[in-house]
């Protein structure tokens, strides 16, 4: 019978492990194995991005959202959210400030708002690729189809985050409304991959019905799509949902499956998430000690921030506040990292 440690070793030397191994290892683990899977995912780290972590600035541009998702607060049925949507004018003026301050990524995260169609988003990815062509632009606006996936890559986004947020189909079906299916949500990040975008996917952790088979199942998952991202994050309800009464998710077992994730696919960009930074103050700076090598601060207008909730109590000011830059990096340089403002590719990832 393997321990934890052998199979620790085991996933770094191979970057998978057999299916029961990986359960036993979530479901068995000790705080002393917590640690030694985080340092040994910190060395991986270091081998592709050293110390560096990247920052990114992040632009909720709307909240609008057609889809009525069980566990998010922008869910389509929320009446008492308080919709917004910004301008092309105001992204631009949101991307000024952040070139100003050293971001050279922009993330336009939204909900599925028709709003946007493909000709009106198109048009403000070319007016950011304009002004800034030195900058990346990411997208995480849910799911499109192909051909709106490839007339945003030829507007010039570079990546698309898409979190598959099970990989499962039943514990799928607790999650969502019967008009989503996981096999769209699948294709979705395939036709990403094969457009060109680097291509981020990602999971709740602690959401409710969640197994340590579900979990499986989204490593598995992740192994196969490759993504060059990967976003996880505690599950934390939101008060005007059906699950405003189930547990959160625990900053533990989130960090602990972001180091599997590091030793799985080596070189991934892996950010440390607001969501981690909302349910433990020390949230982000664990989730960098245990492979994270990716902080994203609010570039958006501070009279939206505290409209964009998916789940209650997200941080909004402060820290999380792209203006507070220098705040950031002293949180990290408190922990022996640097923050750097560059694009931040992925290791070794070329546009096609």
């Amino acid at each position: 019978m393997k321990n934890n440690k052998e199979r620790i070793d085991k996933l770094e030397a191979e970057q998978i492990i057999p299916r029961e191994d990986f359960k036993e290892l979530i479901g068995t683990y000790t705080p002393e194995e917590s640690e030694y899977i985080g340092k040994r995912a910190n060395f991986v780290r270091e081998k592709y991005y050293g110390r560096d972590v990247y920052m990114r600035g992040l632009i909720e541009f709307t909240n609008y959202c057609r889809n009525d998702c069980y566990y998010c607060g922008i869910r389509r049925s929320n009446r008492n959210a308080v919709r917004y949507r910004l301008s092309e004018e105001q992204i631009l003026d949101c991307c000024d400030a952040g070139y100003s301050l050293g971001f050279r990524t922009f993330v336009l995260q939204g909900g599925e708002d028709p709003y946007y169609t493909d000709e009106r988003l198109a048009g403000i990815v070319r007016a950011i690729r304009r002004r800034f062509p030195d900058a990346a632009i990411t997208l995480s606006v849910g799911e499109r189809s192909r051909e709106s996936y490839q007339t945003l890559y030829d507007a010039g986004a570079d990546r698309y985050l898409l979190r598959h947020e099970t990989a499962n189909p039943d514990h799928y079906r607790i999650l969502h409304p019967e008009e989503l299916s996981l096999e769209n949500r699948k294709q979705c990040l395939r036709n990403l991959k094969e457009i060109g975008y680097q291509t981020g996917a990602g999971f709740m952790v602690g959401s409710p019905g969640q197994t340590i088979d579900y979990i499986a199942d989204d490593l598995f998952f992740l192994k196969e799509l490759q993504p060059e991202m990967v976003g996880i994050g505690p599950f934390i309800p939101h008060h005007d949902t059906p699950f405003r009464n189930e547990k959160s998710g625990t900053c533990e077992l989130t960090v602990f499956l972001m180091a599997v994730i590091r030793l799985m696919l080596p070189d991934v960009l892996l950010p440390a998430t607001t969501a981690l930074g909302t349910i433990d103050p020390n949230g982000r700076e664990r989730g960098i000690q245990y492979g994270g090598n990716v902080v994203m601060p609010n570039l958006s207008p501070a009279n939206v921030r505290g409209k964009y909730l998916l789940y209650d109590n997200k941080i909004c000011t402060g820290d999380e506040a792209a203006e507070c830059v220098a705040c950031m990096a002293k949180r990290m340089e408190r922990i022996g990292y640097r923050t750097v403002v560059s694009r931040g590719d992925k290791a070794g990832f070329c546009r096609p």
